[in-house]
């Protein structure tokens, strides 16, 4: 079967099976050591075996796989030479940028609905009673036809929520004020890092992290996240996420000759810093069974411990670069080290870990069966691709020729839950109060009720009707009275006067 060259001792080579890249893997090493060059030749590799990948850029020179590398110098020559890559050229490879704040790439946006509330509750460190609540209101939009797009629509929600609490709570189960208001303080905290920019439309489709060139080789998509590591509640849930998405939609494969997709964790310890126990045992478990989707996951990160020893034991294929053992913390990650490889009796993995020059590493793969190999100490393959950063020129020319183009470039901004609980709100507002008379009519009005007045009276003063009838009476006992009422009468019901 395909593999992907990791290195060579003076023996042979050691190859990554690309039937076992769906076992997952660790790149760890301290800083300067390689660990970036390692990543960038296994990403290298997946391509060229038709593998989209997809990895988070921590500091911008994975970019260089974007980029051919330059013409081989004399160092370079003999460093191939010794690992027997007579066949090495210098070539790019497909690559699409993205970035959740829109600027070095395609952005990277999900709607609310599709984080869900669990994985949301999680991301929020809310308790059950709140993860609870949180549920109603989910079930409460779709009952009532809202969508739940952004953050806005879910405040919006929570406020429809708090202020219908009796109604909701009599049709769905209680839910009070004060777990809708830790809700939003929550939700807070998340919008203050920057998830204003995620959750919205387009929302992305996964086919476009599965695509692969004319070639037939897979495209590596590079999320620029630079700026994103400084939030890390922001990166721990776009990453989260991903993997949930694709755990959910992906089919059941088992093993594959080739895995469908290959993630690259960088700055892996970021996922699971100060992450509250909910959230490192839903990516244990998402980490565990998106295997059998035929994904492979692989984190790099300084020390092995930097990722939860449940996490780690579901790793088969390692690259250890350089640990350098200055403190307690560095003896005790070294030791660690040492005993996840698999044992190679001609080899003190914990005396060589700390002598590894730049370049070299301690590589272990899978092999027949699944069995990890014996650990070797190994001389690190180059890739053919730039090793390094990019111009802004050269990343804007990237761009211009991505598949997805334009697609997710402009954001769209749909009638959803905000704005269709602004125009109840509204028409509410409207409904209840008192009508406008024009001026006008105010006018006519006021007239014609100073004449009613007149004729008729009020409950304090006689109108005139009033005083004509008594007149009329106390003249009615006298023949001239007679005829005078008569004559009134006759006027105003049309009859004639008789003499």
């Amino acid at each position: 079967m395909p593999g992907i060259l990791i290195g060579r001792d003076d023996e042979a080579a050691v190859e990554l099976d690309s039937r076992y890249g769906n076992r997952h893997g660790m790149i760890a090493g301290a800083t300067g050591t390689g660990k970036s060059v390692s990543l960038m030749l296994l990403a290298e590799g997946f391509s060229r075996l038709g593998v989209p990948c997809f990895l988070a850029d921590a500091k911008g020179d994975l970019a260089g796989l974007s980029q051919a590398a330059g013409a081989p110098s004399e160092k370079l020559k003999a460093r191939l030479d010794k690992l027997g890559l007579g066949s090495w050229k210098p070539q790019a490879n497909p690559v699409v940028f993205w970035d959740i704040y829109g600027k070095l790439g395609h952005p990277v946006r999900a709607t609310v609905s599709e984080m869900g509330p669990t994985l949301l509750s999680r991301i929020l460190e809310l308790n059950d009673t709140q993860e609870g609540v949180l549920e109603v209101v989910f079930r409460v939009a779709d009952d009532e036809g809202l969508l739940l797009l952004d953050l806005g629509d879910l405040r919006a929600m929570l406020g429809f929520a708090a202020e219908h609490a009796k109604d909701i709570s009599s049709r769905y189960g209680l839910i009070s004020s004060q777990s809708v208001a830790a809700i939003q303080r929550s939700l807070l905290k998340l919008e203050q890092d920057g998830a204003d920019a995620f959750f919205g439309e387009p929302a992305l489709e996964l086919a476009d992290l599965m695509r692969q060139d004319m070639s037939g080789r897979g495209v590596i998509n590079v999320l620029a996240a630079d700026t994103l590591i400084l939030k890390p509640r922001l990166y721990s849930t776009f990453l989260l996420w991903l993997l949930s998405e694709l755990f959910e939609q992906l089919p059941e494969v088992g093993d594959l000759d080739v895995p469908k997709l290959v993630f690259f964790f960088d700055e892996a310890h970021l996922l699971f810093d100060d992450a509250p126990p909910a959230l490192r045992q839903r990516v244990e478990q998402v980490v565990r069974l998106i295997r059998s989707k035929g994904v492979g996951v692989y984190f790099c990160s300084q020390n092995p411990d930097d990722v939860p020893g449940e996490i780690l034991g579901q790793l088969g294929n390692r690259v250890q670069h350089a640990l350098r053992a200055f403190t307690p913390r560095d003896q005790k990650a070294v030791k660690a080290a040492a005993e996840t490889f698999a044992r190679n009796p001609r080899l003190d993995v914990a005396e060589i870990i700390g002598t590894l020059g730049t370049g070299e590493a301690l590589a272990s793969t899978l092999g027949d069966g699944g069995v990890p190999s014996p650990v070797r100490k190994v001389l690190v393959a180059t890739p053919e691709c730039r090793i390094g950063t990019i111009t802004a020129e050269e990343r804007a020319t990237v761009r211009s020729r991505s598949p997805v183009g334009g697609k997710y470039d402009t954001m769209i901004n749909r009638e959803s839950a905000e704005e269709r609980l602004a125009a109840r709100a509204s028409e509410k507002i409207d409904a209840d109060a008192p009508p406008v008379k024009r001026e006008g009519k105010a006018v006519e009005s006021g007239w014609a009720d100073g004449l009613r007045d007149a004729v008729l009276g009020t409950s304090r003063r006689q109108g005139m009707l009033e005083a004509a009838a008594k007149s009329m009476i106390r003249a009615a006992g006298t023949r001239a009275g007679q005829q005078i009422v008569r004559g009134i009468l006759g006027g105003i019901f049309g009859g004639k006067r008789r003499s």
